[in-house]
């Protein structure tokens, strides 16, 4: 075990069941499904970046408690603009973009807003954890939370961890998980992980099939969910995970992204955030 004590969450915090004052950085899809889900068990900050951003992610959030049902609270979820409000938070975990130099750019200066003690997690879906965490300031309180989409719904969550990470750092953030209703597994810190880096060569296999025999995205995925048993066919969930990020995620693991991909990104068609990429919404 590590040395140095644990920050005592808020009595608010603590008696809603949540082990740590949990603060979310971002205001995307996965960081309101990630303060939705939060909200079944305690009280949540989300950190929006803009008065405009903030008014998107509370009606987002509500929107998202409502689907979940009853034990989600949007009530409990308090959207801020000011980073020097997070003085007080004993876990973040940023949710931004997945790019290395946003996150870097976002995590050094939340670092400086946090106590000493405090954890500061990613929920990148495939960029290097050791690297994020020498950005951040602080790589023996840092860790790679990655959720999946949607969030309320998936159970896992990979844990990712840099060399310096402490023990208590690792207990922490399985405990945060546990918290928030997911099965957490602690996974290497390779490009992908261990979901991303056997599924994505299978989506972008699918891709190149269409590509190459003009079948309809519709059959494709209808083949895959009827013949396989997959709950979602390849191209759905490929519109459902965002062509702007599975472009990212197949260049940070080297993956060859199909040029089908990059044709609908340059046509503004990322998938169901947009209501169009390989099937229309």
């Amino acid at each position: 075990m590590s040395s140095g004590s644990q920050p005592a969450p808020t009595d608010a915090a603590s008696l809603a069941g949540l082990p740590e004052v949990l603060a979310i950085a971002g205001s995307g899809t996965i960081a309101v499904g990630l303060a939705a889900t939060a909200s079944k068990s305690g009280n949540v900050i989300l950190l929006a970046r803009s008065a405009h951003s903030a008014e998107k992610a509370r009606a987002a959030v509500a929107k998202s408690c409502e689907k979940i049902g009853e034990e989600a609270d949007a009530g409990r979820v308090e959207v801020i603009t000011d980073p020097a409000e997070l003085a007080h938070a004993t876990y973040v975990v940023e949710a931004v973009i997945e790019n290395h130099e946003v996150k870097s750019d976002l995590l050094g200066s939340l670092h400086a807003q946090l106590a000493p003690e405090a954890v500061l997690a990613t929920t990148t879906s495939s960029l290097s954890i050791e690297r994020l965490a020498e950005t951040s300031g602080r790589p023996e309180h840092f860790a790679g939370l990655h959720v999946f989409n949607p969030v309320p719904r998936m159970a896992l969550v990979e844990l990712v961890y840099p060399a310096a990470a402490t023990d208590q750092t690792r207990e922490r953030s399985r405990a945060l998980a546990e918290a928030l209703g997911k099965t957490p597994v602690d996974v290497p810190d390779v490009p992908g992980f261990v979901v991303n880096r056997l599924l994505f060569p299978y989506l972008f296999s699918a891709v190149r099939l269409v590509e190459e025999t003009d079948l309809a995205p519709a059959d494709v995925d209808t083949c895959m969910t009827l013949g396989a048993g997959h709950p979602m066919g390849p191209l759905a969930l490929l519109d459902l995970v965002g062509l702007d990020v599975a472009q990212a995620i197949g260049e940070s693991i080297g993956t060859p992204v199909p040029e089908r991909i990059y044709e609908l990104i340059a046509e503004g068609a990322l998938g169901r955030k947009t209501g169009h990429g390989f099937h229309h919404y």
